[in-house]
């Protein structure tokens, strides 16, 4: 479609680039000296730098040797965690967990959440990550953060059976409470820690909550395969045997990790009544050594949308989705032994319209095309480590960097440009949060939120 200036003014116009864009059959392709028109937060047309040269415009970026992309989307993470980031390194699952991060956890105040989800934030926009899907406590400060500071988010509360009732209670009242709010960018799932930590009864009662109320569930179930082994060898089914049994694969639900997931889940997998996904956020699992990671291959062969993830930064110690983007395609081909999978083009598919999927949004991010919200990043490639480009997919997907995004767009707004972020003030928050690290730290009161035994 060629833009009229009889529209009216652009809310923005970005010209000069190269565009990610996608067929009628998914598959990328990339557009020469390309033009963005934006208005009300939606891409309008996506056009020629020559079509849009005099259209009349609020707000114009010259995206000369730059790719634009939709922005990248971070299935499942724990933001608030990167104020923890480094604090418990070279450990075991269980001791990870029990010794460190759990103990810490008891000590966490709003304000420490709050702190954490700022700087996670600005953390993302820098790697031009546009939305994530967060799963954690005090859900209620990650929503001020995220109101604040312009991003997208899928946004769960956090709770285990041990906290009774009132847990699963507050789950639902976060999720009704904040569902469409920061002018749409937020919405809410129900979000059960896993099926080790929560029981059936809850679960099902979670279901049935997520049926009632047209919520989605966000949830980690067989994260690694001794997971799944003790809970056959306890319970005598797998951890996704538990989700559908408690009715939970019926409900739109997001599956974080599933580096467990045994061949006998996965018809379960791919005949679920709803939506189901999985968030793969390989960095992780190399550093836990855990034996296996997400099958893709497989959950694509059932129809299983796999997304792409960082995990928490107190696991990962990052936040960048383009090293997940990598490492998912070099892992993949690994497990399978195969170089001609993943491909860069399909990684690309699981970063953007997969990834957008997951997250319940398919039908509005994850690509640039007319409609779709403009959540949009600009990748420098003139970069040394970025030329020549034979491949431009290649080049965005191993050789490209979280640092070389330029710019980063959430429903049209610019939230950093030519590097500068506009919305967060890192200074302040890294001072107050440092001067609050001893006391969340502290592990000296013998306490736990909740204990790992799987």
């Amino acid at each position: 479609m060629t833009p009229s200036a009889a529209d009216g003014p652009a809310e923005l116009i970005i010209s000069a680039c190269t565009v990610l864009v996608h067929d009628d059959q998914e598959r990328a392709g990339f557009a020469e000296d390309a033009a963005i028109v934006v208005r009300d937060g939606l891409v309008d047309t996506v056009t020629t730098t020559a079509a849009a040269a005099h259209l009349p415009a609020a707000e114009r970026i010259d995206a000369r040797g730059q790719v634009a992309l939709p922005g990248l989307i971070n299935c499942h993470t724990h933001a608030p965690m990167v104020a923890l980031r480094g604090l418990a390194e070279d450990l075991p699952t269980e001791e990870w967990f029990n010794d460190v991060v759990w103990p810490v956890e008891s000590n966490l105040t709003d304000r420490d959440v709050e702190l954490g989800a700022r700087l996670a934030c600005a953390e993302m926009i820098r790697a031009g990550v546009t939305c994530f899907a967060d799963h954690y406590f005090a859900m209620d400060a990650v929503a001020r953060v995220v109101t604040e500071c312009g991003l997208r988010a899928l946004l769960g509360e956090a709770f285990f059976s041990s906290q009774g009732p009132e847990g699963r209670e507050r789950s639902l009242r976060f999720a009704l409470g904040h569902r469409g709010s920061a002018d749409g960018r937020i919405t809410t799932a129900l979000a059960p820690h896993a099926p080790y930590t929560v029981d059936d009864a809850d679960l099902a009662a979670t279901a049935r909550l997520a049926h009632e109320h047209g919520l989605p569930v966000h949830l980690h179930a067989a994260e690694n395969r001794d997971q799944t082994d003790t809970s056959l060898a306890r319970h005598g089914v797998t951890p996704v045997e538990v989700l559908e049994r408690t009715g939970i694969l019926g409900t739109d639900v997001l599956i974080a990790h599933g580096t467990g997931i045994t061949d006998r889940d996965l018809p379960l997998l791919g005949r679920a009544d709803g939506r189901t996904a999985v968030a793969s956020a390989p960095r992780g699992y190399l550093k836990f050594a855990w034996p296996s990671t997400t099958p893709v291959r497989a959950l694509r062969d059932v129809g299983v949308d796999v997304g792409l993830a960082t995990d928490g930064a107190a696991s990962n110690n990052s936040l960048d989705v383009w090293e997940s983007m990598a490492l998912t395609s070099l892992l993949q081909k690994s497990a399978e032994g195969d170089p001609r999978w993943l491909t860069s083009r399909q990684a690309l598919h699981h970063a953007t319209l997969q990834s957008a999927r997951a997250v319940g949004l398919g039908d509005s991010i994850g690509s640039i095309a007319p409609g779709r919200r403009a959540d949009i990043v600009l990748v420098d490639l003139t970069g040394p480590h970025t030329q020549p480009v034979h491949d431009l997919a290649a080049t965005l997907v191993h050789s490209a960097r979280s640092a070389d995004v330029r710019t980063t767009i959430v429903d049209g707004r610019i939230l950093m440009r030519d590097g500068e972020l506009l919305t967060v003030d890192v200074p302040e928050v890294v001072r107050e949060l440092t001067e609050r690290l001893p006391a969340l730290t502290d592990r000296g009161h013998g306490r736990r939120i909740q204990e790992y035994d799987t």
